[in-house]
């Protein structure tokens, strides 16, 4: 009896908890499991009662995931944002000490109103232990070497070593490439010197800016859908639109986020499980990419900080060919209104089409181009059709840019590529400091708000309705027009067919539907 008194109780990490879950979840039965791991059946029952809680502290990353205790700190706000502060730190790989943290967690608790807080070696212990953090120890060479940016011995060490095993088991059509940009929707040639090294921080032209997520495969065969982060969370020219060809959400500052990041990469995760799919994600470590869900068919590979110029597919000429062709879509839409004296700006239903319409329409050759040049896939020989396609393209937007910046008075040493780069600056995610991490604690997290509906929208029109037999009239006449064209290609009238089968189809169920409800109605 003494030794039965005497036994130690066991202590599970969260981690083996949600591996007796998922065994559970695999199939098994309770009693195999509960023999399995050496727990009794109550134990078991207790785990899967709690399963909520230990996904959510897994999926917000708020605990480590050895940690055996869910306790809260007793200071819990000041905890939070001793956290908030040390992911945007880790984030951007700065390396911090233990009394670096102590010190922060000092001068945010006086900024909480705690008099009283003492950051001890143990409350530093006990928040590490919260945390599943480890603080190493880091000569003085090896710490100036990471500060001081890890240059081209990094990239050569990532290619040799770390990519090598990361894409071994993939597919070149199963390793994608995600990363955001920033564009200034609005932008006009002639405010193109205004708006160059702008990192819109907030202000009037936060209601001018959009934040563009792309994501695409090595092999070039795949590009997702967009996700476009606007201001605004209901603009006027969104009304009654039920099809975009991008996904659109909003925040206060047009800015990609955690959150959003993370019901993205869940959609993707749950759209490669019904595929049967399983992809492995290159992503940076910018502060929105830092806390990632519970993913079962995504592996996330983590690009070297400072290194993103030279190791990021899209950074490396696929964004900026998305750009040249928004903008050469704009300044054909700018052409046209200044025959008709109509207004040059854009709305954002019109800067969303046009941005779809730029990414669908970047080439394969040139994804798969960007990513041999990130030293991810293997250099093959050049498509010299493609790079003259290219060169005459080039000389065509050339000429636009001319025609356009001739009507509209921009200097002189303004050019099209500094039209194109004008908005490359812009902040897309949220860089917290210490004035930003309070409000946070105390208000609660507010960067997805939006703005109102009337804010950026005021000056444009609301869009009438369209109806169904409308949409129809203008495929026909369509048809009419390019019946009068010369040399017409056949994938144009392939297109416009497309069209109008699927205007054809939605009619005729809708007769269909409308005609059973009668029916039954009368009955």
């Amino acid at each position: 009896m003494a030794n039965k008194g005497n036994k130690k109780r066991r202590q599970f990490s969260l981690e083996e908890k949600m591996k007796v879950v998922e065994a559970v979840d695999s199939g098994k039965r309770k009693g195999d499991v509960a023999k399995e791991f050496g727990i009794t059946p109550s134990t078991l029952s207790t785990f899967l009662k709690d399963r909520a809680k230990f996904e959510e502290k897994v999926r917000e990353a708020s605990v480590g995931p050895q940690r055996k205790r869910m306790r809260n700190a007793l200071y819990d706000d000041i905890d939070k944002a001793v956290f908030a502060w040390f992911q945007e730190i880790h984030a951007k790989n700065i390396l911090v000490t233990g009394s670096v943290i102590r010190k922060k967690a000092l001068n945010l608790a006086n900024m909480l109103g705690y008099d009283n807080f003492q950051a001890s070696v143990g409350w530093l212990n006990r928040f590490r232990d919260r945390h599943g953090i480890a603080l190493k120890a880091v000569c003085r060479e090896d710490s100036d070497r990471l500060m001081n940016g890890l240059g081209i011995d990094k990239v050569n060490e990532w290619h040799a070593g770390e990519i090598i095993k990361l894409i071994a088991d993939y597919s070149p059509d199963d390793i994608f490439n995600a990363d955001e940009t920033g564009v200034f929707f609005q932008l006009l040639p002639q405010h193109t010197l205004a708006a160059k090294g702008d990192h819109c921080r907030g202000g009037k032209k936060a209601k001018q800016r959009l934040t563009a997520l792309f994501c695409c495969n090595a092999s070039g065969t795949e590009k997702m859908r967009p996700l476009i982060v606007g201001r605004s969370a209901n603009p006027h020219c969104l009304k009654n639109v039920h099809s975009l060809p991008c996904d659109y959400r909003a925040n206060q500052w047009a800015w990609m986020t955690q959150d959003l990041f993370n019901e993205w990469l869940m959609q993707v995760d749950a759209r490669m499980k019904r595929a049967e799919r399983r992809i492995l994600l290159l992503i940076d470590n910018c502060s929105a990419h830092n806390t990632l869900p519970r993913l079962e068919r995504i592996q996330v590979g983590y690009l070297p900080s400072n290194c993103t110029a030279v190791l990021q597919p899209l950074n490396l000429g696929i964004i900026h060919t998305m750009k040249v062709l928004y903008r050469s879509h704009l300044l054909k839409q700018i052409l046209l209104k200044l025959h008709s004296s109509e207004d040059q700006e854009v709305d954002i239903r019109q800067a969303i089409d046009m941005i779809a319409a730029a990414w669908w329409s970047v080439k394969q050759s040139t994804v798969v181009r960007c990513w041999q040049k990130a030293g991810i896939i293997p250099v093959e020989l050049a498509d010299s059709d493609a790079e003259a396609a290219s060169s005459e393209s080039e000389v065509a937007i050339e000429k636009l840019w001319r025609s356009v910046a001739l009507a509209t008075c921009v200097p002189s040493e303004i050019n099209f590529q500094d039209f194109v780069t004008a908005d490359d600056d812009l902040i897309i995610s949220q860089e917290l400091i210490d004035t930003e991490i309070i409000p946070g604690m105390e208000a609660g997290e507010n960067t997805d708000e939006a703005g109102s509906e009337e804010e950026g929208e005021a000056s444009l029109l609301q869009q009438p309705k369209i109806t169904i037999t409308e949409a129809i009239s203008s495929v026909q006449k369509l048809r009419q027009f390019l019946s009068t064209c010369v040399g017409v290609p056949d994938a144009v009238f392939g297109q416009l067919n497309g069209i109008d089968e699927y205007l054809m189809r939605k009619v005729t169920q809708t007769l269909v539907d409308s005609k059973i409800t009668d029916f039954l109605q009368t009955k």
